[in-house]
């Protein structure tokens, strides 16, 4: 049991210093956080509703989560071959692609939340 828990705080050290890196190296999620911030600041502002709060986060979430994916897979793919190759360069515009979901997601649930208000 007890090599269990330290397992698991291990794998927390490690979540959090990917955290760390990507909000410290990364401009897109630097980008995304500041937007993000207004828009909860905004949900603040305008008093959404519960629900509306977990739309909100998770559509963040999701759009954060995502970025993170993306780029590991573009690290891992500079790595595995540094000169400019067209299936890299695929693997990586599809992997873009979903960054453009999650944040195509994120307006939707924005858009649905907050035109009532306006």
């Amino acid at each position: 049991m007890i090599l269990f828990i330290k397992g698991r705080l291990q794998g927390l050290k490690y979540a959090f210093k990917g955290l760390y890196l990507l909000f410290k190296t990364e401009h897109s999620i630097m980008a995304q956080t500041i937007i993000f911030l207004l828009s909860i600041i905004l949900g603040f502002v305008v008093g959404i509703s519960k629900q509306d709060w977990i739309n909100q986060i998770m559509a963040i979430g999701l759009v954060l989560s995502i970025e993170g994916i993306n780029t590991a897979v573009e690290k891992l793919s500079d790595f595995v071959h540094e000169e400019n190759h067209p299936k890299i360069g695929f693997i990586k515009d599809i992997s873009a692609g979903a960054v453009a979901f999650a944040a195509f997601t994120f307006i939707i649930v924005f858009a649905i939340t907050y035109f009532p208000y306006f």
